[in-house]
């Protein structure tokens, strides 16, 4: 199919990019079907890499010789697709070679920003989501996972994925209510790394009794517990004893309200970040980060 001038935004074979939401891209019950737009020359290559399946390429006019690399990346994947949406169905037309579109400049600026994407966006396959337990499972050495309750913003979530990432976190599990990782803003913020650190989700939480999920699941898999809240009896950040724990699952809450009240209960123990001129907290992805900083290490 190769290369296809298009154009006006318009076009509905650029539906993926520019009318369908994000809501309408996911499919929960149907992994196949669902799909995920990606933003950036390094991130397409990231998720290429980390095995995702391009269905085609958007570019800007003037980038189709300074991206022929990464054209032939796209292109040396495998077969693509067209994304459509019919009566609230959505359904990837399969087609022998992926299709690289190419819009004018002032139609990829109207679409999203060329500041912002650089005119590189990239429909691919979306992976299927991975329970909590399946990822603990393929992961018996580590060492330090994240946690995070209820966190609904996309980019305090992408934040953390890449603070994860650089920083030495084995994986990153979601509760029930998380925001999710592969919407557009995401994937966007963590620059790739939702590709390439492990996550999951868990079906119930905090579900302490059990053993097949939640904080049971981690207290079967060695972890000990560790809430980041604000608590007369918590442990400093800094306290060697932290440290000195094998196996540590730090628990992150929402970006208001942080921690509900039961989970802070359930955890083993309670971690608070030092502070200074009148602070109480920080930001969900930056108090993440320094706790990858201190405890990761």
């Amino acid at each position: 199919m190769g290369v296809i001038y298009v154009d006006s935004a318009d076009d509905e074979r650029l539906d993926a990019y520019v009318r369908l939401t994000d809501r309408q891209l996911r499919s929960r019950l149907e992994a196949n079907s669902g799909v995920l737009v990606a933003e950036s020359e390094k991130v397409v290559r990231v998720a290429i890499r980390a095995g995702l399946r391009p269905l085609s390429l958007l570019l800007e006019k003037r980038q189709v010789e300074s991206m022929a690399a990464l054209v032939g990346e796209v292109e040396a994947a495998g077969s693509g697709g067209v994304v459509r949406e019919r009566a609230g169905h959505l359904t990837i037309e399969e087609v022998p070679e992926v299709p690289v579109y190419v819009l004018p400049h002032e139609e990829i600026s109207r679409l999203v920003g060329y500041n912002v994407t650089r005119g590189v966006l990239c429909a691919m396959r979306r992976p299927a989501e991975r329970a909590a337990a399946d990822v603990l499972a393929g992961l018996p050495e580590a060492r330090r996972v994240a946690v995070f309750e209820g966190v609904t913003d996309a980019t305090n979530v992408g934040a953390a994925f890449r603070s994860a990432a650089a920083l030495g976190v084995d994986a990153v599990l979601l509760t029930p209510t998380c925001c999710d990782p592969l919407v557009r803003r995401a994937v966007r913020v963590s620059m790739g790394t939702v590709f390439q650190v492990p996550w999951g989700r868990f079906g119930a939480w905090p579900a302490r009794g059990g053993e097949a999920d939640g904080l049971g699941l981690l207290g079967v898999r060695g972890f000990a517990t560790a809430a980041l809240a604000l608590r007369d009896d918590s442990l400093s950040l800094g306290d060697a004893r932290l440290r000195d724990i094998e196996r540590l699952a730090m628990v992150f809450g929402t970006e208001g309200d942080g921690l509900a009240g039961s989970t802070i209960e359930a955890c083993d123990l309670t971690v608070r970040i030092p502070m200074m001129h009148g602070v109480d907290s920080l930001n969900v992805a930056a108090a993440s980060a320094v706790t990858f900083w201190e405890l990761c290490r």
